[in-house]
């Protein structure tokens, strides 16, 4: 299938200062809106409690506002999910998470005597607790003693810790092992306490028994995970620049690191632009646009090393758009078959694999103008710049050494 008449050549170069004035106003914008921190993170890079629920009734996103604001949770946020089979479908954020901080872990061990030295009357030694455990998520509390423990006793220590909630039943907290005096306690996560103050203030006519899914990840673990998304495109972009320089030549690698980083923090920015969550599915997307668009940078440079033997004395500048005219059908044709597929998860797809999926149009599309107006014309302005002087000073030094001898 022929898009374009063979043999035509395309003068790409004449207009390449637009798209590259383009490209600076697209990279510096989305940089400048990263460093003022206009991205709207998700759960997975700043830690937090994130329930989606399905609504058996009409509810609008201020009532869940202000339902989980009443529930005692801080800073909600409440995204609408479109769901045709389910138009009551609502993703709720908060900034709290079930695990049990140190100061809390301190408050819980004081509460049930552990190791209290002394016996007083609050803690005789019948009480005290030798052993105590926090599970990672910060739902069950487990508990060892020396003699028989007393559960009611128990259960009323832990209840008077203020922000802990055990899980409503009646073998809460359980003797797990009689022989070992274990104890295990089951306490609400704050997805459960949020489902809780929800049905409490809507009713149980409007919110579910269950979320569809309940996700939570710390602060701390969000921070690392924010950390090794940037370390994994930066990693990848410099290997990606080593294997240019050793497949093709010193004079290519620039372009295609610098077309490369444009693909990936252009994208970056237009989902900040349009509102979109950026997440760890959101660094995937950006990862695979990484690899298409070198991939389709890598082809183009092919066809210029190889037109560099072929036509001997023509110019870099024409080399270029005479590889790039003989590669824009293959080029269109293989970027759009790409869009068209992924257009499909866009527009029938929903939650994260909509977001994926326009993750992946925007960088294609910023992939295959990137490798004809970004990578090509620097290779270009590199090649002039820096190797036709080094080329030049090469001369002169040859010259004189042939007079000397």
């Amino acid at each position: 299938m022929r898009l374009f008449k063979s043999g035509k050549i395309y003068d790409f170069m004449a207009v390449r200062w637009y798209w590259i004035g383009l490209s600076l106003f697209i990279t510096f914008g989305a940089a400048i809106l990263l460093l003022m921190g206009k991205a709207k993170l998700g759960t997975d890079f700043t830690g937090g409690t994130e329930v989606e629920i399905a609504f058996k009734r009409e509810v609008s996103a201020a009532d869940l506002r202000a339902a989980v604001l009443k529930a005692g949770f801080s800073a909600p946020g409440v995204i609408k999910v479109d769901d045709p089979k389910n138009p009551n479908r609502y993703l709720i954020r908060v900034e709290e998470v079930s695990t049990i901080s140190l100061e809390k872990q301190a408050e819980i061990e004081r509460a049930l005597c552990l190791n209290s030295g002394e016996p007083t009357d609050a803690c005789p030694t019948e009480r005290q607790a030798t052993e105590i455990k926090f599970s990672p998520g910060g739902d069950k509390i487990s508990l060892r003693y020396r003699n028989a423990p007393d559960l009611d006793w128990i259960k009323q220590h832990v209840a008077n810790v203020k922000g802990l909630v055990l899980r409503p039943g009646e073998h809460n907290p359980l003797l797990q092992n009689a022989r070992d005096n274990k104890v295990e306690i089951q306490l609400m996560s704050k997805g459960d306490q949020l489902m809780g103050g929800l049905r409490q203030a809507l009713g149980a006519d409007a919110v579910p028994d269950t979320a569809l899914r309940t996700e939570w990840i710390g602060p701390r673990a969000g921070a690392q995970l924010r950390d090794s998304a940037i370390k994994s495109i930066v990693v990848s972009i410099v290997f990606i620049m080593v294997y240019i320089a050793f497949r093709f030549d010193l004079r290519f690698a620039p372009g295609c690191i610098v077309a490369l980083t444009h693909d990936a923090v252009g994208t970056l920015g237009i989902l900040i632009l349009l509102g979109k969550e950026i997440n760890l599915t959101t660094i995937a997307a950006v990862l695979t646009i990484v690899g298409y668009s070198v991939n389709d940078t890598v082809i183009v440079y092919d066809r210029v090393r190889e037109n560099l033997g072929k036509l001997r004395g023509t110019s870099f500048f024409q080399l270029i758009n005479i590889s790039t005219s003989e590669m824009l059908g293959r080029t269109l044709l293989t970027s759009s078959t790409v869009v068209i597929a992924l257009l499909g998860f866009f527009i029938w797809g929903t939650g994260e694999l909509k977001d994926f999926s326009l993750s992946l149009v925007i960088g294609v599309v910023l992939g295959t103008y990137s490798s004809i107006y970004v990578a090509l014309p620097l290779t270009e302005w590199f090649d002039h710049a820096v190797f036709s002087k080094m080329g030049a000073k090469k001369k002169p030094a040859a010259a004189s050494s042939a007079a000397t001898v």
